[in-house]
């Protein structure tokens, strides 16, 4: 089937409608009417050939939430008229401990990827900036009717790939939790961590958001242009989570976990990052990455928001309004995700 779209054709073109093709829908598929799709900074990554070669044109998108079409014959786990999500990745080999043991993002032979991954019919994957998806049965979740609609979509790659990472290293009751930046993901990571009661500091460049940081669920704000921020924070903290996209002096931030404590980076800066091993080896530090999560956790964490209230503070746009968007969001000019209405991919 063929469905309208938005794509952009070259790194330096802007994204415009388009129609892609979706697969037929197979026994263990299941066709999504797409509602909302979210912004990530990915997908500005990705379409700007920042993060390597990219099989142009191509539709981005994997923060998706639609409703149910049509599944096929032997799905079980979804039916007509079910609000579910997709986030970024729509298969992965089922086969390797990682899969097996629930955490398909860290796939042995590499997750598909819900756009400009290689599919099993040897297609490349279109993302959500599109009015439907066909997906496999097992990559489809359950998004919980207490979620507002058109808030959740972020969730399924900025409420996991923060959840995850904060899951993982149990931030919880006692634990002091930084979060660096306050963007798409910071402020999930700040809801969350919150939410699982820890105690959740923000650095930020400057103070101007702190009024909404403190909103969220922070304790504690600090500026980080300020050179007193990582005197006065030395050695403070259990849990660091870097959701900046962006080279930091990773010295200075290292310098603030307390003992037996690890920086987590969950933003993914093109260039890379120098560390000295020396930073490392005061207080036993870790310094660590992580993805998103499993389709398991993805679910979990669907939930974990459902219970607590949690949904992500987002824009809702049109999607002639998507380049402008992406300037918006390298300027910083976006409290706190874009999410698109489906309803206005208009015919290319």
């Amino acid at each position: 089937m063929h469905v309208n779209a938005y794509a952009a054709s070259s790194a330096t073109s802007p994204l415009e409608p388009t129609t892609i093709e979706r697969r037929d829908v197979g026994p263990k598929d299941v066709l999504i009417d797409i509602a909302y799709a979210g912004i990530c900074h990915s997908d500005i990554h990705t379409i700007r050939g920042e993060w390597g070669d990219v099989p142009y044109p191509l539709t981005v998108g994997h923060e998706i939430v639609g409703t149910v079409a049509e599944v096929g014959s032997e799905v079980t786990s979804h039916k007509v008229g079910d609000r579910v999500g997709v986030g970024c990745m729509v298969n992965s080999c089922r086969e390797c401990e990682n899969c097996k043991a629930g955490e398909e993002q860290y796939c042995e032979k590499g997750n598909i990827g819900t756009y400009a991954g290689k599919d099993v019919d040897g297609t490349i994957t279109q993302g959500g900036y599109s009015e439907k998806i066909v997906v496999d049965e097992h990559f489809v979740l359950r998004v919980p009717e207490s979620i507002p609609y058109e808030k959740a979509a972020p969730l399924l790659c900025a409420g996991i790939t923060t959840y995850s990472p904060l899951n993982h290293w149990n931030a919880g009751p006692g634990k002091k939790v930084a979060v660096v930046g306050l963007g798409g993901l910071g402020h999930m990571a700040v809801k969350i961590a919150h939410a699982m009661g820890a105690e959740v500091t923000v650095l930020s460049q400057t103070l101007s958001k702190k009024d909404d940081g403190l909103k969220m669920g922070a304790d504690h704000y600090y500026a980080t242009k300020d050179d007193e921020t990582f005197e006065k924070l030395q050695k403070s903290f259990d849990l660091i989570i870097n959701t900046v996209s962006a080279p930091l002096e990773l010295k200075q931030y290292l310098g603030l976990l307390a003992l037996n404590g690890t920086m987590v980076n969950v933003g993914a800066p093109p260039e890379p990052l120098p560390i000295q091993v020396f930073t490392l080896f005061t207080n036993r530090r870790s310094f660590a990455g992580s993805s998103i999560g499993g389709i398991r956790e993805t679910q979990e964490m669907l939930d974990f928001c459902a219970e607590k209230g949690i949904a992500p503070e987002t824009e809702l746009i049109s999607a002639d309004q998507i380049n402008e968007a992406y300037e918006r969001v390298l300027n910083s000019d976006v409290r706190y995700r874009f999410v698109i209405d489906a309803k206005t991919f208009a015919p290319a």
